[in-house]
C-alpha cells in the first residue's frame, strides 16, 4: 500500500505519507503548514489516523519557513500537554538552522540584532528567516523534552544531505531517499547569508530603510530537505522549497537521472507552491511525472501560471496525460484552464473539496 495525503496547508505545506498494509498502516508526515493550519486542517488528519495507529514512524521538516514549520511546533506543543487522542512520532529529522548555514553561531545573533536595530519591518525575508530560527529552535526543544529522537535514523552525520545519506532509509515497505541539500549548496548558502549580514550592517549605519527593503528580495533560503519516497514500484518527489537547479544537483549525486539527466515520478510535488522564482521549463522537461500536487492558495501570486505552463508544455511535447492535484483554487489555476484548455492540452484538474482538510492520492494498494 502507498498513499499521498495532501493536506490542505493554504500558503504552506504539509503532507503525509502512508504505507505498510491496510491492516497495519504506517505514516509518515512532512510539514506542519502556516499558523493556525494545526487546528484548522492537521489536528483533524492526525486524529483520524490516531484511530489507526497510535504512532507516526517520522515527521519530517524539510526547511524552518513558517508555512513549513509553525504546525509542527503546534503539533509537538500538544503532545507536551498531553492532549489526547493523538499519534506520537517516533523520530523527527529536521537540519537546524545552526548546523545548516550558521555552524560556528555567528550569523544568527547578527541577523537577530539587525532586525532589532532596524526598529521596522523593511527587512521580509530576513524576518521571516530570524522567526524560522527560533521556531526551528522551539521545534528541536520540544521534541527534546517530548523524548523523540533527532534525525536518529542517520546517526552517523551532522546533516541529512544528499552526500552524507547515500543510501534509502527504510520505513517498512516505504523507502526515503534523500535528493537535497547537497553539502555544496548549502555552502554557497552559508556564505551568500554572511555577505547579507555584512551588507546590511552597513546599510543600517547608514540609516536608509529603503535601501534595505529593495535588497532584501535576493536573500535566499534553499537549504529544504527533499526526498525521493518510494514503496511497492512507486515514488514520490517531495521537493520543499528547493531551487530547480538545486534539486537536479541533487537528484544526480543521488543517481537517480538516467543517461539523458531525465527522471519520472509518479508524483511530483511543486516545488516552492508553484513559485516561477524556483524553477524553469528546462527542470519539467527533465523531471517529468504523472501527477503534479500544487499546494498555495494565492497568496504571494503562488502558483504562478508560469510554472504551470511550463508543466503542460513539457507533458505535451511528449504526448504523456497528466493531472494537477490543487488545494486551493486560484488566480493561476484559473487562467490556466482558460488559456491551456485540458481536452486539448491533455491533462486533467483535481481540486481538494472546500472545508475538506484533505485529499488522498492512492498510488499502490
Amino acid at each position: 500500500m502507498f498513499r499521498l495525503h495532501v493536506i490542505q496547508a493554504e500558503f504552506g505545506d504539509c503532507l503525509l505519507l502512508e504505507y505498510g498494509t491496510a491492516r497495519t498502516p504506517r505514516f509518515t508526515l512532512i510539514d506542519g503548514g502556516p499558523s493556525s493550519n494545526f487546528a484548522d486542517n492537521l489536528n483533524p488528519v492526525l486524529r483520524q489516523i490516531a484511530t489507526r495507529t497510535p504512532s507516526l514512524d517520522l515527521t519530517v521538516l524539510s526547511h524552518v519557513d513558517n508555512d513549513h514549520i509553525v504546525g509542527l511546533v503546534d503539533y509537538f506543543a500538544e503532545l507536551q500537554a498531553g492532549t489526547a487522542g493523538l499519534p506520537r512520532p517516533k523520530e523527527l529529522w529536521h537540519n537546524s538552522w545552526g548546523r545548516a548555514i550558521d555552524p560556528d553561531g555567528t550569523v544568527a545573533p547578527r541577523l537577530k540584532a539587525l532586525m532589532t536595530a532596524s526598529r521596522t519591518a523593511v527587512m521580509p525575508n530576513a524576518a521571516i528567516a530570524t522567526l524560522g530560527i527560533t521556531e526551528g529552535n522551539a521545534l528541536r526543544t520540544k521534541a527534546t523534552l517530548l523524548k523523540i529522537p533527532i534525525n536518529k535514523s542517520v546517526p552517523s552525520v551532522d546533516l541529512i544531505t544528499v552526500d552524507d545519506v547515500k543510501k534509502p532509509i527504510a520505513f517498512d515497505n516505504l523507502r526515503l531517499r534523500v535528493v537535497g541539500p547537497t553539502r555544496a549548496n548549502l555552502e554557497k548558502l552559508r556564505t551568500e547569508w554572511a555577505a547579507w549580514v555584512d551588507k546590511h550592517e552597513d546599510e543600517l549605519a547608514g540609516d536608509d530603510p529603503m535601501v534595505m527593503s529593495n535588497s532584501d528580495q535576493s536573500v535566499p533560503n534553499l537549504s529544504s530537505i527533499a526526498l525521493i519516497a518510494e514503496a511497492d514500484g512507486k515514488t514520490v518527489l517531495l521537493t520543499g522549497d528547493g531551487r530547480s537547479d538545486h534539486l537536479l544537483d541533487g537528484l544526480q549525486i543521488a543517481g537517480q537521472l538516467d543517461g539523458q539527466g531525465r527522471c519520472h515520478v509518479d508524483i511530483l510535488k511543486l516545488a516552492h507552491h508553484g513559485s516561477e522564482l524556483d524553477v524553469n521549463q528546462e527542470f519539467f522537461d527533465r523531471v517529468t511525472a504523472d501527477i503534479y500536487v500544487v499546494s498555495a492558495n494565492g497568496r504571494y501570486g503562488n502558483p504562478d501560471l508560469a510554472t504551470l505552463s511550463w508543466v503542460v508544455a513539457a507533458a505535451n511535447a511528449t504526448r504523456r496525460k497528466i493531472q494537477f492535484v490543487f488545494t486551493n483554487r486560484t488566480p493561476a489555476s484559473t487562467k490556466l484552464l482558460k488559456k491551456y484548455p485540458s481536452a486539448k492540452y491533455r491533462y486533467k484538474s483535481q481540486f481538494l473539496p472546500q472545508g475538506k482538510h484533505s485529499l488522498v492520492l492512492s498510488l499502490a494498494r
